[in-house]
Protein backbone atom coordinates (compact mmCIF):
# COMPACT_ATOMS: atom_id res chain seq x y z
CA UNK A 1 0.00 0.00 0.00
CA UNK A 2 1.29 3.81 -0.81
CA UNK A 3 0.95 6.33 1.69
CA UNK A 4 2.25 9.80 1.42
CA UNK A 5 4.71 11.10 3.92
CA UNK A 6 5.86 14.61 3.77
CA UNK A 7 5.03 14.85 0.42
CA UNK A 8 6.91 11.48 -0.39
CA UNK A 9 5.26 8.47 -1.98
CA UNK A 10 6.26 5.72 -0.53
CA UNK A 11 5.81 1.74 0.00
CA UNK A 12 4.98 0.79 3.44
CA UNK A 13 5.99 -2.70 5.15
CA UNK A 14 2.77 -4.81 6.17
CA UNK A 15 3.32 -4.71 9.53
CA UNK A 16 3.88 -1.11 9.70
CA UNK A 17 0.82 -0.86 7.14
CA UNK A 18 -1.54 -2.79 9.81
CA UNK A 19 -0.18 -0.91 12.52
CA UNK A 20 -1.14 2.55 10.76
CA UNK A 21 -4.59 1.11 10.24
CA UNK A 22 -5.14 0.38 13.61
CA UNK A 23 -4.17 4.39 14.43
CA UNK A 24 -6.10 5.46 12.46
CA UNK A 25 -9.11 3.58 13.42
CA UNK A 26 -8.45 4.91 16.92
CA UNK A 27 -8.96 8.17 15.37
CA UNK A 28 -5.14 9.69 16.15
CA UNK A 29 -4.25 12.72 14.55
CA UNK A 30 -0.11 12.28 13.49
CA UNK A 31 0.54 15.96 14.07
CA UNK A 32 -1.00 16.09 17.53
CA UNK A 33 -0.53 12.65 19.17
CA UNK A 34 1.71 12.61 21.79
CA UNK A 35 2.58 9.87 24.95
CA UNK A 36 0.80 10.72 27.97
CA UNK A 37 2.34 10.74 31.46
CA UNK A 38 -0.33 8.05 33.26
CA UNK A 39 2.06 7.08 35.76
CA UNK A 40 4.08 9.49 38.60
CA UNK A 41 6.16 9.47 41.34
CA UNK A 42 4.87 6.79 44.31
CA UNK A 43 2.75 5.53 41.65
CA UNK A 44 5.55 4.75 39.37
CA UNK A 45 7.27 3.39 42.46
CA UNK A 46 5.16 1.01 42.96
CA UNK A 47 4.45 -0.49 39.91
CA UNK A 48 7.78 -0.79 39.41
CA UNK A 49 8.66 -2.58 42.29
CA UNK A 50 5.43 -4.57 41.37
CA UNK A 51 6.23 -5.87 38.21
CA UNK A 52 7.78 -9.25 37.81
CA UNK A 53 10.91 -7.83 35.26
CA UNK A 54 12.31 -6.04 37.90
CA UNK A 55 14.04 -9.41 39.14
CA UNK A 56 15.72 -10.01 35.98
CA UNK A 57 16.92 -6.01 35.57
CA UNK A 58 20.40 -6.76 36.33
CA UNK A 59 20.01 -9.45 33.26
CA UNK A 60 19.05 -6.57 31.14
CA UNK A 61 21.56 -3.74 31.89
CA UNK A 62 24.64 -7.06 31.43
CA UNK A 63 23.46 -7.61 28.19
CA UNK A 64 22.00 -4.12 26.90
CA UNK A 65 22.39 -0.89 28.70
CA UNK A 66 25.98 -1.66 29.73
CA UNK A 67 27.05 -0.89 26.41
CA UNK A 68 24.43 2.02 26.32
CA UNK A 69 26.96 4.38 28.17
CA UNK A 70 27.72 7.79 26.96
CA UNK A 71 28.00 8.86 23.48
CA UNK A 72 26.61 5.67 22.47
CA UNK A 73 23.75 6.71 21.27
CA UNK A 74 21.17 4.44 22.31
CA UNK A 75 18.73 4.10 25.15
CA UNK A 76 16.94 0.76 26.91
CA UNK A 77 13.80 1.05 27.75
CA UNK A 78 11.51 -1.52 29.48
CA UNK A 79 7.90 -1.35 29.64
CA UNK A 80 4.45 -3.53 30.64
CA UNK A 81 2.15 -5.28 29.20
CA UNK A 82 0.16 -1.79 28.65
CA UNK A 83 2.92 -0.01 27.04
CA UNK A 84 3.90 2.10 29.88
CA UNK A 85 7.43 2.88 30.38
CA UNK A 86 9.01 1.37 33.64
CA UNK A 87 12.83 2.25 33.36
CA UNK A 88 14.22 4.15 30.40
CA UNK A 89 18.37 4.39 30.61
CA UNK A 90 21.23 4.45 28.81
CA UNK A 91 23.24 7.76 26.51
CA UNK A 92 21.84 10.38 29.33
CA UNK A 93 22.02 13.30 25.86
CA UNK A 94 19.83 11.52 24.11
CA UNK A 95 17.66 10.92 26.86
CA UNK A 96 17.73 14.24 27.69
CA UNK A 97 16.67 14.91 23.76
CA UNK A 98 13.82 12.19 24.44
CA UNK A 99 12.17 14.06 27.20
CA UNK A 100 10.79 16.43 24.49
CA UNK A 101 8.42 13.43 22.96
CA UNK A 102 8.35 12.23 26.74
CA UNK A 103 9.92 9.27 26.04
CA UNK A 104 10.65 8.92 30.13
CA UNK A 105 9.73 6.57 32.81
CA UNK A 106 5.87 6.80 33.21
CA UNK A 107 4.90 7.76 29.80
CA UNK A 108 2.09 5.60 27.31
CA UNK A 109 3.82 3.87 24.57
CA UNK A 110 1.11 1.71 23.96
CA UNK A 111 -0.42 2.24 20.12
CA UNK A 112 -3.06 3.53 21.63
CA UNK A 113 -1.56 6.31 22.87
CA UNK A 114 0.90 7.08 20.48
CA UNK A 115 0.14 5.17 17.06
CA UNK A 116 2.94 3.09 15.25
CA UNK A 117 6.30 2.61 16.99
CA UNK A 118 8.42 0.07 18.20
CA UNK A 119 7.40 -0.92 22.17
CA UNK A 120 3.77 -0.26 21.10
CA UNK A 121 3.46 -2.13 17.97
CA UNK A 122 5.51 -5.21 19.57
CA UNK A 123 3.04 -5.86 22.30
CA UNK A 124 -0.01 -5.41 19.84
CA UNK A 125 1.70 -8.04 17.26
CA UNK A 126 2.86 -9.45 20.41
CA UNK A 127 6.46 -10.83 18.33
CA UNK A 128 9.76 -8.41 18.01
CA UNK A 129 9.34 -5.42 15.62
CA UNK A 130 11.93 -2.56 14.41
CA UNK A 131 10.27 0.77 12.95
CA UNK A 132 13.03 2.91 11.05
CA UNK A 133 12.32 7.06 11.24
CA UNK A 134 8.88 7.86 8.97
CA UNK A 135 7.31 4.80 9.69
CA UNK A 136 6.28 6.15 12.73
CA UNK A 137 2.96 7.58 12.71
CA UNK A 138 3.40 10.30 15.18
CA UNK A 139 5.45 13.14 13.35
CA UNK A 140 7.02 14.07 16.91
CA UNK A 141 8.57 10.61 16.97
CA UNK A 142 10.00 10.44 13.20
CA UNK A 143 13.44 11.34 13.61
CA UNK A 144 13.94 7.89 15.89
CA UNK A 145 14.62 4.52 15.23
CA UNK A 146 13.55 1.41 18.03
CA UNK A 147 13.85 -1.78 18.16
CA UNK A 148 11.51 -3.97 20.66
CA UNK A 149 10.47 -7.41 21.41
CA UNK A 150 7.77 -8.28 24.10
CA UNK A 151 8.38 -10.21 27.58
CA UNK A 152 6.73 -13.32 28.34
CA UNK A 153 5.71 -15.10 31.18
CA UNK A 154 7.67 -18.38 31.05
CA UNK A 155 4.95 -20.65 32.01
CA UNK A 156 1.58 -19.01 30.84
CA UNK A 157 3.15 -17.08 27.46
CA UNK A 158 1.49 -14.44 28.34
CA UNK A 159 2.87 -10.91 27.56
CA UNK A 160 4.07 -9.08 30.82
CA UNK A 161 6.00 -6.18 29.35
CA UNK A 162 8.34 -5.00 26.80
CA UNK A 163 12.21 -4.25 25.98
CA UNK A 164 13.02 -1.39 23.73
CA UNK A 165 16.01 -0.03 22.07
CA UNK A 166 15.85 3.34 20.88
CA UNK A 167 17.94 5.89 19.07
CA UNK A 168 19.27 6.85 15.54
CA UNK A 169 18.88 4.76 12.44
CA UNK A 170 21.83 2.08 13.62
CA UNK A 171 19.21 0.69 16.52
CA UNK A 172 17.35 -0.33 13.87
CA UNK A 173 19.55 -2.32 11.97
CA UNK A 174 19.28 -6.02 11.36
CA UNK A 175 21.75 -7.38 13.72
CA UNK A 176 19.71 -5.94 16.59
CA UNK A 177 16.60 -7.71 16.52
CA UNK A 178 18.45 -10.73 17.48
CA UNK A 179 20.15 -9.28 20.43
CA UNK A 180 17.49 -7.86 21.73
CA UNK A 181 15.09 -11.69 21.64
CA UNK A 182 18.30 -13.28 23.07
CA UNK A 183 18.16 -10.96 25.81
CA UNK A 184 14.40 -11.38 26.04
CA UNK A 185 15.14 -14.85 26.41
CA UNK A 186 17.74 -14.50 28.91
CA UNK A 187 15.35 -12.36 31.40
CA UNK A 188 12.34 -15.30 30.61
CA UNK A 189 14.72 -17.56 32.03
CA UNK A 190 15.76 -15.61 34.49
CA UNK A 191 12.24 -15.06 35.79
CA UNK A 192 11.64 -18.82 35.18
CA UNK A 193 14.56 -19.90 37.53
CA UNK A 194 13.59 -17.48 40.39
CA UNK A 195 9.99 -18.73 40.15
CA UNK A 196 10.97 -22.20 40.85
CA UNK A 197 13.08 -21.49 43.03
CA UNK A 198 10.43 -19.77 45.20
CA UNK A 199 8.35 -22.46 45.03
CA UNK A 200 11.03 -24.53 46.37
CA UNK A 201 11.41 -22.65 49.28
CA UNK A 202 7.63 -22.10 50.15
CA UNK A 203 8.53 -17.95 48.93
CA UNK A 204 5.74 -15.99 47.95
CA UNK A 205 7.23 -14.10 44.88
CA UNK A 206 8.63 -10.94 45.15
CA UNK A 207 9.40 -10.89 48.75
CA UNK A 208 12.98 -10.51 50.25
CA UNK A 209 15.28 -13.26 49.27
CA UNK A 210 16.39 -15.31 52.20
CA UNK A 211 19.73 -17.80 51.57
CA UNK A 212 18.65 -21.13 50.66
CA UNK A 213 19.14 -24.30 52.75
CA UNK A 214 19.84 -26.16 49.76
CA UNK A 215 23.27 -25.28 47.19
CA UNK A 216 22.39 -24.16 43.56
CA UNK A 217 24.05 -24.75 40.32
CA UNK A 218 23.29 -23.20 36.71
CA UNK A 219 24.61 -25.15 34.27
CA UNK A 220 22.02 -24.41 31.37
CA UNK A 221 23.55 -21.98 28.33
CA UNK A 222 27.06 -21.41 30.69
CA UNK A 223 30.18 -22.78 29.52
CA UNK A 224 31.19 -23.09 33.41
CA UNK A 225 28.84 -23.29 36.12
CA UNK A 226 27.83 -20.59 38.81
CA UNK A 227 27.57 -22.35 41.84
CA UNK A 228 25.10 -20.36 45.00
CA UNK A 229 25.57 -22.12 48.63
CA UNK A 230 23.65 -22.33 51.54
CA UNK A 231 25.08 -18.74 53.08
CA UNK A 232 24.55 -17.17 49.74
CA UNK A 233 27.74 -17.16 48.76
CA UNK A 234 28.04 -17.47 44.84
CA UNK A 235 31.18 -18.40 42.68
CA UNK A 236 32.27 -19.54 39.43
CA UNK A 237 34.08 -22.76 38.89
CA UNK A 238 36.28 -23.82 36.47
CA UNK A 239 34.81 -26.10 33.05
CA UNK A 240 36.31 -29.44 34.75
CA UNK A 241 34.59 -28.57 38.18
CA UNK A 242 31.57 -27.61 36.65
CA UNK A 243 31.14 -30.60 34.61
CA UNK A 244 32.44 -33.05 37.72
CA UNK A 245 29.66 -31.31 39.91
CA UNK A 246 26.85 -31.44 37.49
CA UNK A 247 27.16 -35.40 36.61
CA UNK A 248 27.93 -35.56 40.54
CA UNK A 249 24.37 -33.97 40.92
CA UNK A 250 22.73 -35.65 38.18
CA UNK A 251 23.82 -38.91 39.22
CA UNK A 252 23.33 -38.28 42.86
CA UNK A 253 22.85 -42.19 44.04
CA UNK A 254 26.80 -42.44 43.28
CA UNK A 255 29.60 -43.46 40.70
CA UNK A 256 33.09 -45.06 40.87
CA UNK A 257 35.83 -43.66 40.04
CA UNK A 258 36.61 -45.77 37.23
CA UNK A 259 32.40 -45.00 35.78
CA UNK A 260 33.28 -41.55 36.84
CA UNK A 261 36.47 -40.81 35.13
CA UNK A 262 34.79 -42.54 31.90
CA UNK A 263 32.32 -39.56 31.86
CA UNK A 264 34.43 -37.05 32.18
CA UNK A 265 37.62 -37.91 29.90
CA UNK A 266 36.19 -41.04 27.81
CA UNK A 267 38.48 -43.26 29.39
CA UNK A 268 38.18 -45.11 32.53
CA UNK A 269 41.57 -45.95 32.73
CA UNK A 270 42.23 -42.38 34.10
CA UNK A 271 40.78 -42.79 37.56
CA UNK A 272 44.50 -41.70 38.77
CA UNK A 273 43.82 -38.35 36.91
CA UNK A 274 40.40 -38.11 37.93
CA UNK A 275 41.49 -38.80 42.03
CA UNK A 276 43.32 -35.81 41.77
CA UNK A 277 40.68 -33.84 39.98
CA UNK A 278 38.40 -34.41 42.95
CA UNK A 279 41.02 -33.17 45.51
CA UNK A 280 41.08 -29.82 43.82
CA UNK A 281 37.72 -29.60 43.31
CA UNK A 282 37.24 -30.23 46.97
CA UNK A 283 39.81 -26.86 48.17
CA UNK A 284 37.27 -25.63 45.23
CA UNK A 285 33.93 -26.01 46.90
CA UNK A 286 35.36 -25.13 50.38
CA UNK A 287 34.66 -21.18 49.98
CA UNK A 288 31.13 -21.74 48.93
CA UNK A 289 29.44 -24.74 49.45
CA UNK A 290 32.19 -26.78 51.45
CA UNK A 291 29.11 -29.46 52.65
CA UNK A 292 29.13 -30.60 48.86
CA UNK A 293 32.41 -31.67 49.43
CA UNK A 294 33.11 -35.11 47.76
CA UNK A 295 32.36 -38.34 49.34
CA UNK A 296 34.08 -41.86 47.84
CA UNK A 297 33.36 -45.39 47.26
CA UNK A 298 31.20 -43.86 45.28
CA UNK A 299 32.18 -40.71 45.03
CA UNK A 300 28.49 -38.60 45.69
CA UNK A 301 28.25 -35.03 47.11
CA UNK A 302 28.53 -34.79 50.75
CA UNK A 303 25.18 -33.02 50.81
CA UNK A 304 21.80 -31.92 48.52
CA UNK A 305 22.52 -30.02 45.21
CA UNK A 306 19.33 -28.17 43.19
CA UNK A 307 20.58 -27.66 39.33
CA UNK A 308 18.59 -25.80 36.70
CA UNK A 309 18.65 -28.56 34.35
CA UNK A 310 16.29 -30.33 37.07
CA UNK A 311 13.62 -27.57 36.72
CA UNK A 312 13.69 -28.72 33.26
CA UNK A 313 13.16 -31.98 33.84
CA UNK A 314 10.02 -30.99 36.81
CA UNK A 315 8.56 -28.59 34.13
CA UNK A 316 8.09 -31.34 31.44
CA UNK A 317 6.90 -34.01 33.71
CA UNK A 318 4.14 -31.48 34.90
CA UNK A 319 3.21 -30.70 31.57
CA UNK A 320 4.59 -27.21 31.77
CA UNK A 321 6.07 -27.66 27.99
CA UNK A 322 6.88 -23.91 26.97
CA UNK A 323 8.09 -23.19 29.53
CA UNK A 324 10.46 -26.44 29.93
CA UNK A 325 11.32 -25.16 26.29
CA UNK A 326 12.07 -21.56 27.49
CA UNK A 327 14.27 -22.94 30.37
CA UNK A 328 16.51 -24.98 28.46
CA UNK A 329 17.64 -22.20 26.68
CA UNK A 330 21.33 -23.10 25.30
CA UNK A 331 21.51 -26.34 26.91
CA UNK A 332 23.82 -28.14 29.77
CA UNK A 333 27.21 -26.70 29.30
CA UNK A 334 26.86 -26.43 25.60
CA UNK A 335 30.66 -26.00 25.03
CA UNK A 336 31.52 -29.26 26.98
CA UNK A 337 32.78 -32.13 25.23
CA UNK A 338 32.60 -34.50 28.20
CA UNK A 339 30.98 -37.73 27.21
CA UNK A 340 28.97 -37.38 30.67
CA UNK A 341 27.58 -34.05 29.69
CA UNK A 342 26.53 -35.43 26.19
CA UNK A 343 24.84 -38.06 27.72
CA UNK A 344 22.80 -35.97 30.42
CA UNK A 345 21.82 -33.67 27.14
CA UNK A 346 20.65 -36.54 25.08
CA UNK A 347 18.35 -37.91 28.02
CA UNK A 348 16.87 -34.43 28.78
CA UNK A 349 16.48 -33.35 25.11
CA UNK A 350 14.78 -36.94 24.01
CA UNK A 351 12.44 -36.56 27.18
CA UNK A 352 11.30 -32.90 26.50
CA UNK A 353 11.11 -34.22 22.33
CA UNK A 354 9.29 -36.52 23.10
CA UNK A 355 6.45 -34.54 25.68
CA UNK A 356 6.52 -32.16 22.90
CA UNK A 357 5.57 -34.32 19.67
CA UNK A 358 2.97 -35.59 21.80
CA UNK A 359 1.36 -32.20 22.34
CA UNK A 360 0.97 -31.88 19.43
CA UNK A 361 1.42 -28.05 19.93
CA UNK A 362 2.40 -26.11 16.65
CA UNK A 363 3.37 -23.10 19.03
CA UNK A 364 5.29 -26.06 21.36
CA UNK A 365 6.78 -27.38 18.20
CA UNK A 366 7.70 -24.65 16.12
CA UNK A 367 9.46 -22.89 19.29
CA UNK A 368 11.43 -26.41 19.78
CA UNK A 369 12.05 -26.25 15.93
CA UNK A 370 13.52 -22.81 16.28
CA UNK A 371 16.19 -23.84 18.85
CA UNK A 372 19.71 -24.94 17.86
CA UNK A 373 18.49 -28.65 18.90
CA UNK A 374 15.55 -28.83 16.88
CA UNK A 375 16.68 -26.93 13.72
CA UNK A 376 17.60 -30.00 11.89
CA UNK A 377 14.74 -32.72 13.06
CA UNK A 378 12.98 -32.98 10.47
CA UNK A 379 10.18 -34.46 12.19
CA UNK A 380 9.58 -32.31 14.57
CA UNK A 381 9.34 -30.16 11.82
CA UNK A 382 7.00 -32.01 10.14
CA UNK A 383 4.31 -32.58 13.44
CA UNK A 384 4.54 -28.90 13.43
CA UNK A 385 3.22 -28.51 9.52
CA UNK A 386 0.80 -31.13 10.45
CA UNK A 387 -0.50 -29.13 13.23
CA UNK A 388 -0.42 -26.38 12.02
CA UNK A 389 -4.03 -24.70 10.96
CA UNK A 390 -4.81 -24.84 6.84
CA UNK A 391 -5.06 -20.73 6.40
CA UNK A 392 -1.60 -20.04 8.68
CA UNK A 393 0.89 -17.79 7.14
CA UNK A 394 3.51 -19.78 8.92
CA UNK A 395 3.11 -23.12 6.86
CA UNK A 396 5.01 -21.37 3.94
CA UNK A 397 7.35 -21.12 5.87
CA UNK A 398 7.78 -24.07 7.71
CA UNK A 399 7.29 -26.06 4.26
CA UNK A 400 10.26 -24.00 3.12
CA UNK A 401 12.24 -25.44 5.98
CA UNK A 402 11.48 -28.55 5.48
CA UNK A 403 12.39 -28.74 1.52
CA UNK A 404 15.96 -27.10 2.50
CA UNK A 405 16.39 -30.09 4.86
CA UNK A 406 15.15 -33.19 2.68
CA UNK A 407 17.62 -31.12 0.14
CA UNK A 408 20.37 -31.35 2.24
CA UNK A 409 19.78 -34.87 2.89
CA UNK A 410 20.24 -36.05 -0.93
CA UNK A 411 23.23 -37.65 -2.09
CA UNK A 412 25.03 -35.95 -4.29
CA UNK A 413 24.35 -36.68 -8.33
CA UNK A 414 27.30 -38.20 -10.01
CA UNK A 415 29.96 -37.38 -7.87
CA UNK A 416 28.85 -33.94 -8.27
CA UNK A 417 27.99 -31.49 -5.36
CA UNK A 418 23.88 -30.75 -5.63
CA UNK A 419 23.06 -27.31 -7.29
CA UNK A 420 22.24 -24.89 -5.25
CA UNK A 421 19.17 -23.74 -7.47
Amino acid sequence: MLRMDEGVSRAMRPVVDASWRRAERARLDPERVSAPLVLDGPELDDARRAHPIAAALPVIRRLLVRDADPDSRVIVAVGDARGRLLWVEGDPVLRRRAESMLFVPGAGWAEGDVGTSAPGTALAIGDGVQIRGAEHFSYEVKPWSCTAVPVRDPETGDVIGVVDVTGEDQVAAPHVLPLVEATVAAVERELLIARLQERGTGRRPGTKRSPSAVAQLRILGRDTAELTGPGGRTGTLSTRHSELLALLAWHADGLSAERLAELVYGDARRAVTLRAEMVRLRRALGSIAPELGPLTRPYRLGAPLEMDLGAVVDLQRRGAHRAAVAAYGGGPLPDSAAPGIDELREEVVARLREALLESGSADLLLAWAETDRGADDVEVWRAALHALPPQSPRRALVVAHLLALERADEPPRNGMQPSSD
